[in-house]
């Protein structure tokens, strides 16, 4: 059997566990870690980022009447369900052309008198533009909630940490997200009497569950164990293969998610765990900030493709490259090549929110052009310290191949 079946390289860059983080912890709490690190007062850990997002949807609702939640037509099923959770309505916005954000007219004739809050997300560690968000809710009277899930680190202009120019802003603490407690969530607010709103609904609905605490626990021991070429070899590499050989993409990347949310505290043991870990994140992240510029480089080369990269001054983080390919034939092509492989290739979002099958509860079909195009020619490109130079540049062959010959393969 060849070497590299043994070497699955992860597609995100995700902070490598270490075995000491798993001994009794008498240090700082996570909370306590994680403001630091955000440079915040105060740092709500939730058991998930989705549970965060229901506590802060749940707050808003307490103080408001309005039921509609703008969300970019492009993003994580789970925020789709975090909305539905919450008897609230999902408002899909549709992207900028080529890029991330939530189209700024689309967007300013979504709000109304009936919008709730405005979330902007944060994708693949890019930074979004908060401020249009900003400037639709203050018109309309809403709140704006920055989705950081995926941007745990990165910083604004300012160097202020995303997540603060919002009213509220939550990040995700699950596998692949970079530092992990399995699962795991971190809730701020500016406001104090929104943080204290935050607190008072999250002990409200998010009650200490033994028997789940018990099972989380013992997935991250096994996360532990797992979390290296090998182990990603038997626990992502031959799954997302036998996924990709009978045609299910969604469940290739892990888009297949229950529509039912787990709500409880976190323990005071994995608590102990994401402390630790927290101390080695700002030196892991600049690792992948130096690899990723000159990575960025190679892949800027190919004249045909677009990295989506940060805007003057503003520092995103780099767990991933997210890529858009100039046709759907082009990407597709690529993705014959190198989805299959062990070279950490993929896709973020199967579809736009519309086009989840188990999402048509939830998410009205709408015409949202921008998005779907998203969907159909983007892909990504691993940023983990596992990737070797070599690696890297098979990649980028191919990429090359696959825009010369845009017409080709298919997936």
């Amino acid at each position: 059997m060849r070497l590299e079946a043994f070497h699955e390289v992860p597609p995100t860059a995700g902070l490598p566990p270490r075995w000491r983080d798993l001994l009794p912890w008498r240090g700082p709490s996570l909370a306590a870690r994680a403001a630091e690190f955000l440079g915040v007062e105060e740092v709500q850990v939730t058991c998930s980022g989705t549970a965060a997002l229901v506590v802060a949807l749940t707050a808003l609702k307490r103080r408001s009447a309005r039921t509609d939640v703008i969300v970019p037509a492009y993003t994580c099923p789970l925020v789709a369900i975090a909305v539905a959770h919450c008897g609230l309505t999902l408002r899909p916005c549709d992207l900028v052309v080529n890029g991330i954000d939530m189209d700024p007219a689309t967007l300013a004739a979504l709000c109304d008198d009936n919008t709730l809050a405005i979330v902007p997300t944060h994708l693949g560690g890019r930074v979004a533009d908060v401020d249009t968000a900003l400037a639709c809710a203050h018109r309309v009277g809403a709140w704006v909630i920055e989705d950081a899930a995926q941007a745990l680190g990165a910083r604004f202009a300012d160097d202020a940490s995303i997540g603060t120019k919002g009213n509220i802003g939550f990040f995700s603490l699950a596998v692949g997200k970079g530092l992990t407690t399995y699962e795991g969530g971190l809730l701020i607010a500016g406001e104090a009497g929104l943080r204290e709103d935050l607190r008072r609904c999250g002990e409200e609905i998010a009650r200490y569950d033994a028997a789940l605490e018990i099972a989380r626990s013992a997935q991250l021991i096994g996360y532990h164990a797992i979390y290296r070429p090998l182990g990603l070899t038997l626990a992502y590499g031959l799954p997302r293969r036998n996924a990709l050989r009978s045609g299910d993409a969604i469940a290739a990347v892990g888009d297949d998610f229950s529509l039912s949310i787990p709500l409880h505290r976190m323990g005071d043991w994995r608590d102990g765990v994401g402390a630790r870990a927290f101390v080695r994140l700002h030196d892991f992240q600049e690792k992948l900030d130096k690899q990723a510029v000159r990575r960025r480089s190679r892949l800027g080369s190919i004249a045909a493709i677009t990295v989506f990269q940060d805007r003057d001054r503003v520092r995103g983080t780099w767990p991933f490259f997210l890529i858009c390919m100039p046709t759907r034939a082009a990407r597709d092509a690529a993705l014959s090549e190198l989805w299959a492989s062990h070279l950490g290739v993929s896709r973020l979002f199967i579809h736009a929110l519309p086009d989840y099958a188990y999402l048509r509860d939830i998410v009205s079909a709408l015409p949202l052009p921008n998005a779907r195009e998203f969907a159909a020619r983007t892909l990504t490109v691993s940023n983990s310290l596992w990737l070797g130079d070599e690696e890297f540049e098979q990649i980028a062959c191919a990429l090359e191949r696959a825009c010369a010959n845009r017409n080709g393969g298919a997936v």
